[in-house]
């Protein structure tokens, strides 16, 4: 077997030399392409051709070699070549990502020559997000994700925030073959849930979600008064104040009148049957002990003193009778004398 073995290269030597004519009516058919780790792939050729003699070859580096019913093959592929003498066709077992590449077929016996591109890619599994932390504050935090899987090759990354893609961009970088999101000076929109989702032609992958708690405000305030926009009432109304602000934790709300702090925290001021000296400026006050920010919104409130109802000018009206009455008989005596 050795010395045929050696006879089949010598012939192959010689026609690597002087040229094989490629066959444009012969060519190779790969069982499965793109196949999967550990696969068995056989590559045929089409139309079917009884070869004599011949080789197999990928990259320029010799598979095996063939002649009559004997076939020797190389180291690198010992264990895991055969050829079918008869058709020429070649089957690889447990195929791995190395074996992706350019086969060529060569034979003597005919004279042809015809090539075949082959793939072979690792199953992905156990997609994986992690973040190098999750506690952050808003525009003086950046968050870092990377996304890992134990298996797979020739992977693509896709970044998903909920059901959006996230793409670059000013503040977000995707570094190390797309394998990791950066976002810096994190905003409350960057929450989540994130999640990457890991490609290959064989296969794909989604990580569970990954969500931020980011500290922010307070901000946007807003303060009415009876629930209205309006700030001038009467004396003896019942007020009530709302405070609101956007904070993420909760920040605490403390009042002020006139500058002054009260003694009255949380959203709500209640003021019953007010008076002319409750006139001037109520400031609601907020401050994140997280973020260490504070901001306060502040609404000036007019009390004018009520008019008279219809009742109370009655009871004036009777009050005023006897002295009416008086200045009324004095003109009287008066004009007598």
């Amino acid at each position: 077997m050795e010395k045929k073995a050696e006879g089949t290269v010598a012939i192959i030597l010689l026609a690597l030399i002087q040229g094989f004519p490629a066959s444009g009516a012969v060519e190779v058919l790969p069982s499965i392409n793109p196949a999967v780790v550990g696969n068995s792939v056989t590559l045929s050729l089409s139309p079917s051709t009884a070869l004599n003699s011949g080789s197999w070859a990928v990259g320029g580096s010799l598979i095996l070699t063939w002649t009559g019913a004997q076939q020797a093959v190389f180291p690198n592929h010992t264990g895991r070549a055969t050829v079918d003498v008869q058709t020429g066709a070649l089957t690889l077992t447990s195929v791995t990502v190395a074996d992706s590449g350019d086969y060529t077929v060569q034979s003597t016996s005919p004279m042809l020559q015809a090539s075949a591109s082959l793939s072979v890619y690792e199953l992905i599994s156990n997609v994986m997000l992690t973040a190098n932390q999750k506690d952050l504050v808003e525009f003086n935090s950046a968050a870092v994700l990377t996304c890992s899987v134990s298996s797979g090759s020739s992977l693509s990354f896709l970044w998903m925030n909920g059901s959006s893609e996230v793409t670059g961009s000013d503040r977000v970088q995707i570094t190390d073959g797309n394998s990791t999101l950066t976002i810096n000076n994190v905003t409350r929109y960057d929450k989540g849930p994130f999640s990457c989702r890991v490609i290959n032609p064989v296969s794909n992958g989604i990580s569970g979600p990954v969500n931020f708690t980011i500290s922010y405000g307070p901000d946007n305030m807003a303060l009415t008064v009876n629930g209205r926009n309006t700030t001038s009432f009467s004396a003896g109304s019942n007020l009530t104040l709302l405070c609101s602000a956007q904070s993420n934790p909760e920040a605490q709300l403390q009042w002020a009148f006139g500058g002054e702090l009260l003694n009255t925290t949380g959203p709500l001021l209640e003021l019953l049957i007010v008076g002319e000296k409750q006139s001037g400026s109520y400031s609601c006050l907020a401050l994140n002990n997280h973020t260490n920010v504070n901001s306060n919104i502040t609404t000036n409130i007019m009390i004018a003193k009520s008019p008279l109802s219809g009742s109370d000018r009655r009871a004036v009206d009777v009050g005023l009778l006897p002295l009416l009455l008086f200045v009324g008989f004095l003109s009287s005596w008066q004009g007598k004398l």
